[in-house]
């Protein structure tokens, strides 16, 4: 039977077909559809880890007790989890193990581009590529084939647009190997150096193995594979890039597609470059590929004419190889601007307009409130990685103890979890005088509504033990601890106020759930009195999506309007202008409703 597959939805599939019995990962744009595919199988063990590390370690202990297991996760993550990844190199496996981790380029929804594929080759883990929603199921069920015979995790590195584009998949029956026997092995599994520099000679040979493999069972099953037509382009490239080429190029060029990424083949790419008048080598990010192809003495284009930057399309290859470009029709209109913005009734928007009426700095974190940094509000001077806003806020702190600036840290409540409470521990052991405002949506709403160990609820909706962020925050030593609503603005500003003045580390929780969750009621929404509003333009200064000024035609007048029926925020940050709201008798209709969410997700496409 075939069916329509996302790619990351074929990979689930895959790890179905292939018997995981074991899955663990962290939600990260553009993986987190591998983990909750996989969910809907009763017979894989799935769960959300509280980050990548976490869930790297648990996978790997399943696969050494005899489970195939997984953990997938976007391609920072993998920052996250290189320290488990770098010894589970040395350690090997009993069952098989798969990484899923996903690139981004372009920075769909990423703070960087970086390149996974110089993670397989700085632990030596073998990674394959798929092209196409077919091949994540079949590499899927061959990484687990590869992982057994060689001992070793392996890695299937997805991009953006293989896990997001569908295509047609022949799906299978589930083969369940069982539960493989754990034979006690301490030289084996337990890495202290006198046993891990014998493991070292082994992950070397290993990889000659690997080698060797990539130029033979790979070409045979078609993971490594030559396509001839004209020989006087000849393109090597793996993945969408090997999709953009044939689009754009067809059968003016001959192909050698590289679905395993490490250890590169040797023989197959010297035969094919015999073959061909002029190689290039396509690849988005970094010059992967093309560096082994130098190494080797292969004069191949490269990067001299493809970007180190953002992602490739088929135009762009047409025109650096052929010259040619594609003709368009272009539309004699004005696209309307969409700049991101937290949704409309967002509880975050209250907690900023209170930082920004009180003047601090603002040490961000990564999440949907990274959207705060963005006008109107303005209110983030730094956002680098998860967790980083604690720690950065401590160190600012220490560096300005004089306090010449009012600081505090915002970081949402799954993200505080991934590794927000480290940084708290070293606020509290350190004693900074720093304020940690923990914005609780009671959701992981930046990959879209997963639960977290806060929410009280598995992957599988299951009731589970919730961890309490007061009583946690407490547990690390933090004696001021403070819950606001941020709907309530003025106990908002005054709590955050009082903290900035205390002598000694405080948390405020910032908690309101997320506007767009199914079981949140909320009041009904409110519009502008055209009649009384004085164009002020305070109801503005929000950023609320669902409020726009417009020119009345007979008195030209500007005033303010609620064009859709969605405006909540008034109501909840605006007492200055409430004068010019009133409540609306029509609550949310299934059309603004959508709206939102689109907004919503154009929004979270800059940060996630």
């Amino acid at each position: 039977m075939r069916k329509l597959l996302l790619g990351n939805e074929a990979v689930a599939r895959g790890l179905y077909e292939a018997g995981c019995r074991v899955a663990s990962s962290y939600p990260g744009t553009p993986s987190t559809e591998v983990t909750e595919s996989a969910a809907k199988y009763d017979e894989i063990y799935c769960e959300w880890a509280p980050n990548e590390k976490v869930a790297m370690e648990t996978a790997g202990g399943a696969a050494i007790a005899g489970a195939r297991s997984f953990c997938g996760m976007k391609h920072v993550g993998l920052n996250v989890a290189a320290d488990p990844l770098f010894t589970l190199s040395y350690t090997g496996v009993n069952a098989g193990m798969v990484i899923v981790v996903a690139d981004d380029p372009g920075m769909h929804s990423s703070q960087n581009e970086q390149d996974s594929r110089n993670y397989a080759k700085a632990s030596k883990i073998p990674m394959l590529e798929p092209a196409d929603s077919q091949e994540c199921l079949a590499f899927t069920k061959l990484a687990y084939d590869i992982s057994e015979r060689y001992d070793t995790p392996v890695i299937i590195r997805l991009t953006t647009r293989i896990s997001h584009s569908r295509s047609l998949v022949e799906i299978g029956e589930r083969v369940d190997n069982g539960l493989k026997e754990y034979i006690k092995d301490t030289q084996k599994y337990v890495m202290m150096p006198a046993m891990a520099k014998k493991k070292h000679v082994i992950v070397e040979e290993r990889t000659k193995a690997l080698e060797a493999w990539g130029d033979s069972e790979a070409v045979d099953l078609g993971v490594n594979k030559i396509e001839y037509n004209d020989k006087k382009i000849g393109i090597i490239a793996g993945g969408i890039a090997y999709q953009y080429a044939k689009e754009a190029l067809g059968d003016k060029a001959s192909y050698l597609k590289i679905g395993c990424l490490y250890p590169l083949p040797e023989k197959i790419i010297r035969d094919f470059a015999a073959e061909c008048e002029k190689v290039y080598v396509i690849e988005e990010l970094d010059p992967y590929i093309e560096d082994h192809c130098r190494k080797l003495g292969i004069n191949v284009i490269g990067k001299e004419q493809f970007t180190l930057l953002g992602e490739y399309s088929q135009s762009m290859i047409k025109k650096v190889i052929l010259g040619e470009e594609n003709a368009y029709l272009k539309a004699d209109i004005n696209v309307p601007a969409r700049p991101p913005v937290l949704c409309a009734g967002c509880p975050h928007r209250g907690l900023f307009y209170a930082l920004k009426k009180l003047k601090v700095n603002v040490s961000g974190d990564i999440g949907c409130y990274t959207l705060g940094s963005m006008a109107p509000l303005g209110m983030m001077d730094t956002c680098i990685c998860m967790g980083a806003s604690v720690s950065a806020l401590h160190g600012m702190n220490k560096a300005d103890e004089a306090g010449s600036h009012k600081r505090v840290a915002v970081i949402g409540d799954s993200t505080f979890i991934h590794s927000g409470v480290t940084g708290l521990i070293n606020i509290a052991y350190n004693q900074s005088n720093s304020v940690v405002v923990v914005l609780d949506n009671s959701i992981t709403g930046m990959t879209g509504h997963q639960q977290n160990p806060t929410t009280g609820l598995t992957i599988k909706g299951d009731p589970t033990t919730a961890v309490s962020l007061e009583a946690l925050a407490h547990a690390v030593g933090i004696n001021r601890v403070v819950v606001v609503d941020p709907y309530d603005l003025a106990a908002t500003e005054k709590a955050i106020k009082e903290e900035l003045e205390a002598d000694e580390p405080s948390v405020v929780i910032s908690r309101r759930p997320c506007v767009l969750l199914k079981y949140v009621k909320t009041k009904p929404p409110v519009k502008v009195n055209t009649d009384k509003c004085a164009s002020c333009k305070m109801c503005m200064k929000i950023g609320c999506p669902a409020i726009s000024m417009k020119e009345c035609g007979s008195t030209r007048r500007t005033f303010a309007e609620t064009p859709r029926t969605d405006c909540m925020a008034p109501q909840i940050s605006f007492s200055l202008a409430s004068i010019c709201l009133t409540e609306s008798e029509n609550m949310w209709s299934d059309i603004s409703m959508q709206t939102v969410i689109i907004s919503r997700l154009f929004a979270l496409s800059t940060i996630i």
